[in-house]
């Protein structure tokens, strides 16, 4: 029963983590755009608070699935293949904590038409994480 408990906080955990990697960019993407100080000043609040707490659940995420992992012996090819996609969740992650600093500061470089296509990125390895979890292919 232990097993069940543990599987679904991973799951409402990683939900809520997408749910911030989703909207973060999204936010990037109107932050691009405008030009007037006091709504750049707003997005960059917005941002810096989604982040902060999208950081503590993506933690929570990682830790019950590691949990799940070492506690019950969760293993597989497909599991190699789903960690090294977290992995790179963790990288887009910390990139997106990058570009809250860069924002906040003013040094942003990229268009959004760039943050469109960088806001792809959680939406496609989700995509291939629930295959890989589900089918479980290899």
């Amino acid at each position: 029963m232990g097993y069940l408990y543990l599987k679904t906080l991973h799951i409402i955990f990683v939900i809520s983590w997408f749910a911030g990697l989703f909207y973060l960019p999204r936010l990037f993407v109107n932050h691009a755009m405008v030009t007037d100080a006091t709504t750049q000043t707003q997005l960059s609040l917005m941002e810096r608070k989604l982040y902060r707490f999208m950081t503590l659940l993506g933690v929570l995420a990682i830790g019950f699935g590691i949990w799940l992992w070492l506690g019950y012996g969760v293993t597989g090819g497909w599991l190699h293949a789903k960690l090294l996609l977290v992995l790179g969740l963790v990288v887009f992650h910390g990139y997106c904590g990058k570009l809250v600093k860069d924002f906040a500061t003013g040094i942003n470089s990229r268009s959004h038409k760039w943050y469109r296509l960088f806001n792809e990125i959680p939406t496609l390895t989700m995509f291939v994480v629930v295959f890989l979890v589900v089918v479980k292919p290899f």
